[in-house]
């Protein structure tokens, strides 16, 4: 198993890509503390784990809010003693064009895609170094934070932003054998894709060299590598797992 032993936090983990890589390491060997504000699907997911044998605890947290980001920490320290891994996958969207985004619009989006990214590293990173052992932070990022897109200014600037603090944070945190990446999806098979009309579902398949859309395990197993030995001289990194899409 490549992940025995290791405790891995993963903040949007009720649902989609989280929930997806949760199972994924849980297999692996992993104890999975999954953090989200959906305390019903997440309570779900970690009753899951545990009847297939492995370890798991559910955390109610808001990732925008420093308070509730310490009692995270301090809750997956009781549990399981270390932390060795962070997956910072919790984000929203609210879209509008320019000349229609609301200021609160805005802000709603930068503070859980970006500020909630910000706090959970800062928070887990300080466990890491203070555990002398390394570790790994991995972020959840988008194509569209690499070029852009229709109507997601909000949404766009905070994983264009995801991008920039991984690799501010692999340069800082290299020394304590602490490797910091990030992974950006293209368009994926979740919940908000589902949601969407059939003709723009199409048209995202037409612009993709592999003419799908991503599954959630995708990006489980970029993660899954990252996290593991067989990722451990890669830190400060962009994986785009996104079929071709900006080629």
């Amino acid at each position: 198993m490549k992940l025995k032993n290791k405790t891995a936090i993963i903040t949007g983990g009720s649902n989609g890509l989280g929930k997806a890589t949760a199972f994924l390491f849980s297999i692996e060997g992993a104890n999975v503390v999954i953090a989200d504000m959906d305390e019903k699907a997440g309570q779900s997911v970690v009753n899951e784990i545990k009847a297939n044998g492995n370890n798991a605890l559910f955390v109610k947290v808001d990732v925008s809010n420093p308070d509730s980001v310490a009692n995270l920490i301090e809750s997956a320290l009781k549990e399981f003693g270390k932390i060795h891994i962070l997956i910072n996958n919790a984000g929203i969207v609210s879209d509008a064009r320019l000349v229609k985004m609301d200021i609160d619009q805005w802000q709603k989006v930068i503070d859980v895609n970006l500020k909630g990214v910000f706090i959970c590293a800062q928070a887990v990173s300080k466990v890491l170094i203070d555990q002398g052992e390394g570790g790994s932070i991995l972020n959840t990022s988008s194509v569209v934070g690499l070029y852009g897109n229709f109507g997601q200014s909000n949404y766009v600037a905070s994983k264009a932003g995801v991008i920039g603090m991984t690799k501010t944070w692999a340069k800082e945190l290299g020394k304590y054998n602490i490797r910091v990446n990030a992974v950006a999806p293209g368009f994926m098979e979740t919940e908000i894709i589902k949601s969407m009309p059939e003709k723009v579902i199409n048209l995202m398949k037409e612009k993709t060299l592999l003419q799908r859309l991503g599954k959630p395990d995708d990006i489980a197993n970029a993660f899954l590598y990252l996290a593991s030995d067989e990722g451990s001289y890669v830190t400060g990194t962009v994986l785009s797992v996104d079929g071709g899409i900006i080629i």
